[in-house]
């Protein structure tokens, strides 16, 4: 297994970094793209260039792996490795002129996250972690932060798609925001993970939002020395597709507050729902 996510760093920090320099040299500029769902999510002509590129080299080097990508889906081969990509994480900001996304591979053994790395093009910003051995900005270690005053914490709100305006998450949200000192909805979900990683977030409030992004932004906040646990407190300990992911990550001291503040705002919102 070492061997192996040893080259698979190499492989994916190098090609991620030339997926990246293809949206970078892209942006802003007049591009092809369509909506690929009912929910208003896009798709451009740089996802597909950039996904290829990734696709191309780890098809190569590990033709016996399970890649699933954003675009291209699943190549239908049976392996405990299994690699998850976004070319495009924030595509829609991308798509906007807003110089707010990244790249996003991961890959996975027996369901349990042991590599992920993350690439944000307009900073050059290379974020790499892998199981056991840490979180890494550039090659600097990132450690997460204490708040001294969690009350005043700035907080991530990570949602899927298909949540748009449900009723209680848009409750839930409207309670975190007057109840910390700023709420921050980027939709690029791998930035805000690897901002908690380095603490420029204090946690990250994560509501029914899964995808081909999750789980590098989950192993770089646990490898930085946060902790991700279910609404209920439970720690996140691999994937389970059975289950709609709704996580806390946040400083393993301020658990007990987050799990609060979350717990508060559902209570209210399923009085608000039975009120109605």
């Amino acid at each position: 297994m070492k061997d192996i996510l040893q080259l698979a760093k190499k492989v994916a920090t190098k090609v991620i970094v030339e997926a990246g320099t293809i949206a970078k040299e892209r942006f802003d500029q007049a591009a092809q793209m369509e909506e690929k769902d009912e929910f208003g999510d896009l798709v451009t002509e740089v996802d597909y260039l950039a996904e290829a590129v990734i696709l191309k080299e780890i098809s190569r080097v590990f033709p016996d792996h399970r890649i699933q990508s954003e675009e291209a889906g699943d190549n239908g081969v049976a392996s405990d490795w299994y690699w998850q990509i976004d070319p495009l994480d924030g595509t829609n900001n991308f798509a906007i002129g807003l110089p707010v996304f990244s790249a996003s591979i991961t890959l996975l053994f027996k369901n349990e996250p042991v590599l992920g790395v993350i690439y944000e093009p307009m900073v050059d910003r290379l974020y790499v972690a892998s199981i056991n051995d840490g979180a890494f900005c550039n090659g600097k270690p990132l450690s997460i932060k204490k708040k001294e005053y969690p009350e005043r914490s700035i907080v991530g709100w990570i949602q899927g798609h298909k949540v748009q305006n449900e009723g209680k998450a848009v409750r839930l949200r409207n309670y975190i925001d007057v109840n910390c000192k700023r709420m921050m909805r980027l939709w690029a979900p791998t930035l805000q993970w690897c901002m908690l990683a380095k603490g420029d977030l204090d946690g990250i409030i994560l509501y029914n939002s899964e995808g081909d992004d999750l789980y590098s932004g989950i192993l770089m906040v646990k490898e930085a020395g946060g902790i991700v646990v279910d609404f209920e407190g439970n720690e996140f300990k691999q994937t389970d597709s059975s289950k709609a992911p709704y996580f806390i990550a946040c400083h393993p001291e301020h658990k007990d507050y987050f799990l609060k503040l979350v717990n508060e705002g559902l209570e209210l919102s399923n009085v608000s729902s039975l009120a109605k």
